[in-house]
């Protein structure tokens, strides 16, 4: 006997989408930008991590958007966060590459992680398309 986690409906996968969204972006606030524990992880390592949260973030919305029939949604899920991502590589390479970036940068960068990682844009996006389709 097989347990099929994936759901049937359209409405079915978005919501599972945004539990997998809100489990990523629970848990890397827990255990890293809200925890004692961060501040003693060097500087290439919390880039490190934060790429990889914002990137399964982007490759789950790009899964579970792109199982739905509204192309639209895809397209527009893609655009942002690639837009996002390029945006804070480039801070982050430079930061690597030339040393400490101005706290004004870093926090431009990090609204810009924020807005990628937390679930706001996914329910954003499923909140539209409930109205206009």
């Amino acid at each position: 006997m097989t347990i099929n986690l994936q759901p049937k409906t359209d409405r079915g996968r978005w919501i599972f989408g945004l539990c997998a969204i809100f489990s990523i972006y629970t848990i890397y606030y827990l255990l890293f930008q809200d925890s004692p524990m961060a501040e003693h992880i060097n500087r290439k390592m919390r880039h490190i991590i934060k790429f990889g949260a914002t990137f399964m973030v982007y490759l789950l919305g790009t899964f579970y958007l792109g199982k739905l029939k509204d192309e639209w949604m895809d397209l527009l899920w893609h655009t942002i966060h690639i837009s996002g991502l390029v945006v804070i590589v480039s801070i982050g390479l430079f930061d690597w590459v030339f040393g400490m970036v101005s706290m004004p940068t870093k926090l431009f960068a990090a609204s810009i992680q924020e807005f990628l990682i937390s679930p706001v844009l996914y329910v954003g996006m499923g909140i539209i398309n409930k109205k206009v389709l």
